[in-house]
């Protein structure tokens, strides 16, 4: 049976964790110097092994198996949120290096290779999946500024000069696997060293929009006024009870930003602006939590003297993971004598872009305090180690298989 070396991979992901490193955390913007250093590393990490490595237009970084006509697609991203951890996307990016090691030691000049890719502005520094939108094809543009940015990190999104944007191949990859910290506390609180994602929850995301009148705050009647912050507070407050009520047992949401014009605290506040979120796995409950939303607006336009008016600012659609995929992990975990768990994600990830062209699954490991995004992120060596067998076990099948 083929194996992994754990002590690699951790040395693996103490070195990226350098790149960018503040403190215990990283900080690694995509396009960011940090982040293109991480990216020329791991390249070269991957020529080391035997991969032909690229870096693209919009910074995605591939290594392909030479001489194979078919391949197991291993990712994920190296680029960081500003305070972010040390093993958010990284995870995914050793256990890959290791696994296409492991399988070219193995097979040499094989038909069937393991591809590894480091996808670019997973984290939406410019575009939440940016990378992974652009390698299959679902990205229209680029957004405000990228070009500038890649320009002065020496890539050329033009497709003049370094390569040009890579694509996903069908006929090549014929399945996407990612391994990544959970990001939240299920598996810990279960105990459990693996979890198996049954998919990636589907977001909404709202601008809720309160038009009241400015007058001065010493000298206009409380109840005179039309103050746009005092009913964007109560609808706040409303929104959790309602969400409560029309989401499902999964449903989260998040109030995230506010802002008050003028802003001044002597002027009552003449116009508000409430940024919100919801995520579920089901697109009914996505649509039960819409509903709900859109019938509080109704209710809260015109009290006060405000007007209330709501515009969608973003969605994207839940996905399920591949059934066969999700058992080879399953499988892979019981033959490791590790105890697993189903779980869904709702975090996105590249692989929710990817499952919509290809076969695709992830595997989770505990994060510490479910924390993440944060310089205390991390997860103890043996359950990294052991998810690295795992998916290991998992890969192979797969490529066993094609």
């Amino acid at each position: 049976m083929l194996n992994v070396n754990g002590d690699a991979v951790l040395a693996t992901l103490r070195t990226l964790a350098g790149f960018g490193a503040v403190g215990s955390g990283v900080c690694r913007p995509a396009l960011s110097p940090a982040d293109l250093a991480a990216r020329r590393w791991l390249a070269g990490e991957m020529e080391r092994i035997g991969l032909k490595a690229t870096i693209d237009a919009v910074g995605n970084l591939y290594g392909a198996a030479p001489g194979a006509g078919r391949s197991v697609l291993i990712g994920s991203h190296s680029d960081s949120v500003p305070t972010g951890g040390w093993l958010d996307g990284t995870l995914g990016l050793a256990y890959g290096l290791e696994i296409a090691r492991a399988w070219m030691e193995a097979h040499p000049g094989a038909p069937v290779g393991i591809d590894l890719i480091d996808f670019s502005d997973e984290e939406g520094r410019f575009l939440s999946c940016l990378g992974s939108r652009s390698f299959c094809g679902d990205l229209p543009g680029l957004p405000a500024g990228f070009a500038e940015e890649a320009a002065s990190a020496g890539l050329d999104t033009t497709g003049m000069g370094t390569a040009p944007p890579l694509r996903l191949d069908p006929q090549r990859h014929r399945a996407f696997f990612e391994a990544h910290i959970e990001q939240g506390p299920r598996l810990e609180a279960a105990g459990l060293p693996i979890g198996v994602v049954t998919g990636i929850f589907g977001m909404r995301r709202y601008a809720v929009r309160f038009d009241g009148r400015a007058d001065h705050a010493g000298t206009t009647p409380i109840a005179l006024r039309r103050d746009a912050a005092r009913l964007l507070y109560r609808f706040a407050d409303a929104c959790h009870h309602r969400f409560r009520q029309a989401g499902s047992t999964d449903s989260v949401w998040n109030l995230g930003k506010v802002s008050l014009q003028p802003g001044a605290v002597n002027v009552v506040v003449e116009r508000g602006e409430l940024l919100l979120e919801f995520r579920d796995l089901d697109p009914v409950a996505l649509d039960g939590l819409s509903a709900a939303l859109a019938m509080l607006v109704d209710e809260f336009d015109g009290q006060e003297g405000v007007r209330v008016s709501l515009e969608e600012a973003g969605r994207l659609a839940p996905v399920s993971l591949d059934p066969t995929l999700r058992g080879l992990v399953a499988d892979a975990a019981a033959a490791r004598g590790a105890r697993s768990m189903p779980l869904p994600s709702g975090a996105i990830h590249d692989a929710m872009v990817l499952a919509r062209s290809v076969p695709t699954t992830m595997l989770f490991v505990p994060s510490i305090g479910g924390r993440s995004h944060t310089p205390v992120e991390d997860t103890r060596a043996e359950d990294i180690v052991l998810g690295a067998h795992v998916l290991a076990q998992a890969v192979f099948a797969c490529a066993e298989s094609l």
